[in-house]
């Protein structure tokens, strides 16, 4: 593969082990042995160091028959790159591996959007995809990725996005094939009373699949929710998708990592089937 399409990690070393053969001990560490395995539409995962976040996401995944195709919706933090922004070719690379981006169906997914642009520039120095890929790795050996970051705020294209990515999976009739992800953490540097208060409003619009309270309770509360937007997105898409019911896996902040209570942020975990 031409060096030029492969996306190096970032990340790996701070957020998560740098070598093989710790990031397996790594998760290996944190995964709730013996769960039981589910067919889901779509999940939302937290993306932050595994030391913080790592055991809520991996006690959903755990539970996930994962799909062969994973389109994963991430927010952009570094401000790089498009509005909606898909890589259509390449691969991931993480310590576990490479991570091939499926081509056709992400070239499907940018011809069926108005929104969408091919830009790897928002992808390159951006951990809420990449944070999430090891993970996948350790549970399932061969899938392929449709990576989308975002940076948009304007709610009407975010939910237009989700039913334009439905609509390409229903016309190539890939909703066996096909799951989606949204990579967010929930909210920033409060105190643990307050964190849990807004999140619990938060996550409530997230289990009714209700986007438009979601915003409403965002703006309402000042949740400093970084991936409302991929949320957004994934909701409108499986709703579409015949989503009937999600479940929250797991919810904890910073703080039952660190004890530290007085400045946290939080982590959930949410299956939707």
């Amino acid at each position: 593969m031409k060096e030029a399409n492969l996306r190096k990690p970032v990340v790996a070393g701070q957020f998560y082990s740098e070598t093989k053969t710790e990031l397996i001990q790594e998760i290996k560490s944190l995964v709730k042995d013996n769960a039981h395995k589910e067919d889901v539409i779509g999940c939302i995962l937290p993306h932050a160091g595994y030391l913080y976040s790592g055991r809520v996401a991996i006690e959903a995944v755990s539970r996930i028959n994962l799909k062969n195709k994973i389109i994963l919706l991430g927010p952009t933090h570094t401000g790089y790159g498009e509005e909606f922004s898909i890589m259509t070719e390449g691969a991931c690379q993480t310590p576990l591996g490479n991570v091939q981006i499926d081509s056709v169906l992400a070239k499907q997914l940018l011809k069926g959007s108005k929104y969408l642009r091919e830009d790897s520039l928002a992808h390159l120095g951006e951990h809420s995809l990449e944070v999430e890929l090891p993970i996948l790795q350790y549970f399932k050996d061969n899938f392929q990725i449709i990576p989308i970051c975002l940076k948009s705020s304007d709610t009407k294209a975010l939910k237009e996005l989700g039913r334009e990515i439905a609509s390409t999976v229903k016309e190539l009739k890939l909703q066996n094939s096909v799951m989606l992800i949204a990579s967010s953490d929930m909210t920033h540097y409060e105190n643990q009373e307050s964190a849990e208060y807004k999140d619990k409003q938060a996550l409530q619009a997230i289990l009714n699949l209700n986007e438009d309270k979601l915003i409403e309770k965002i703006k309402g509360l000042n949740i400093t929710m970084c991936g409302y937007a991929p949320v957004t997105v994934l909701i409108s898409a499986v709703k579409e998708l015949g989503a009937k019911k999600t479940e929250l896996i797991k919810y904890q902040t910073s703080g039952d990592s660190t004890g530290d209570r007085s400045s946290v942020v939080g982590y959930a975990s949410l299956i939707i089937k």
